[in-house]
């Protein structure tokens, strides 16, 4: 049995984190139904662009759509609205990310759906929200880690904000979150009977993310800097190293104990008293940034470890995948893709006892289950072809 067998999920969205979050539903047994337009010649390029590409190599190593099946509605159609609402009778789980104002449009909304069905949980995720003057404002990851807050804190003093890749607002404050809010809601609804309206937005993701960087700053009136906070970089027992083979060592000791093991195995045990004290902090940055350029990345990896040290290699997305520590949580899984070969992907992270998710099978091609679940719906062949030939779906 998988945890979330048995939930019904609708995904409207596109860009990566609608598809991530449903990604974290169906590798713990969501059935989750991408609703996708179909491809009719006409922007196609650019469908195939933003969305999902077609191509049978890349359907097969897109981990955002695995676990999932994939049905093609035109839902500017009246017919294919129709299907959808019949899927909607059905379904626990709504999610859209479009632009807001666009589902209403296409009368797919909330409203909508939970006179169709008072249990739908109905989530839209945006950059901003539905609310607010930055609601229709268009942005990325980058624009909503900026306004939340986030990227005037990443980097060093003196140099413009390091953009980190787009796992903060999109995969963290967006897809994460949404995950969590819905799975609240589908609790709430077994104690209240009804659905409800799950508005998220991934500046707000953002912000929750920095709850106890703000609790500080409100209590002390002290905001961080780049390269100048106690957590990005200003102290030499939480920061990063290069080592002679030109790669980077990161130190974490922040404890008493785990920065007096570190002092003792570097041979420096008289800065051992002096953690907290500022004044000693260039002597300190001076010796390490000296010191761990006598030894390559892995070998200091594998000499302080033993001694209890908070201590990791800074990897290169090359090199994560071959870790012992990362095979053996089984954070790399690998399928049998009919024409492709051997398929690998990112693992599942939650590690259920009783319930695991698991990945069960790859990406479907766009439309690939349009016929099952019409099927399933009570369409006969001949409605599902005059359906396909007027454009309703694909």
């Amino acid at each position: 049995m998988l945890a979330l067998e048995g939930i019904r999920v609708l995904d409207l969205s596109r860009l990566a984190p609608g598809p991530y979050c449903s990604m974290l539903l169906a590798d713990l047994g969501a059935d989750v139904l991408l609703v996708e337009q179909p491809l009719d010649g006409r922007g196609s390029a650019m469908a195939r662009m933003l969305e999902r590409d077609v191509s049978e190599r890349a359907m097969a190593f897109d981990a955002l759509s695995r676990n999932k099946r994939s049905i093609a509605l035109n839902l500017k159609n009246e017919d294919a609205r129709r299907v959808f609402y019949k899927l909607a009778e059905r379904a626990d789980v709504v999610l859209e990310g479009f632009r807001p104002g666009v589902v209403k449009r296409l009368g797919v909304d909330y409203d909508t759906l939970s006179r169709i069905n008072p249990r739908i949980v109905y989530c839209s995720l945006s950059g901003y929200g539905q609310s607010g003057p930055y609601a229709g404002l268009v942005g990325h990851d980058i624009n909503y880690i900026s306004i939340g807050g986030a990227l005037g804190m990443i980097g060093w003093p003196g140099t413009p904000p390091a953009i980190p890749m787009n796992i903060i607002a999109d995969f963290a404050g967006g897809g994460l979150y949404s995950a969590f809010a819905i799975l609240a809601a589908v609790i709430a609804r077994e104690r209240t009977g009804r659905g409800q309206y799950v508005d998220m937005a991934m500046t707000d993701g953002v912000l929750s993310l920095l709850a106890l960087v703000a609790s500080q700053y409100f209590a002390s009136g002290i905001a961080p800097r780049p390269g100048q906070s106690f957590l990005n970089g200003a102290v030499p027992f939480y920061c990063v190293y290069e080592t002679s083979d030109g790669q980077w060592l990161s130190i974490g000791c922040l404890e008493p104990g785990f920065w007096e093991a570190l002092c003792r195995a570097l041979g420096r045990e008289d800065f051992i008293p002096y953690q907290m004290n500022a004044d000693k902090h260039p002597e300190m940055f001076d010796y390490f940034r000296q010191e761990f350029k006598t030894r390559t990345r892995d070998e200091w990896f594998e000499y302080l470890r033993q001694f209890d040290i908070c201590v990791g290699p800074v990897y290169s997305l090359e090199e994560v995948f071959n870790d012992p520590q990362v095979r053996a949580r089984e954070m790399l899984v690998e399928l049998e893709h009919p024409t492709v070969g051997k398929v690998q992907q990112v693992g599942v992270g939650a590690k259920l006892s009783e319930t695991p998710g698991s990945v069960r099978s790859l990406a479907p091609r766009r439309g690939q289950h349009t016929e099952e679940v019409l099927l399933d719906l009570g369409y006969s062949r001949q409605q599902i072809d005059e359906l396909r030939a007027q454009g309703a779906v694909g």
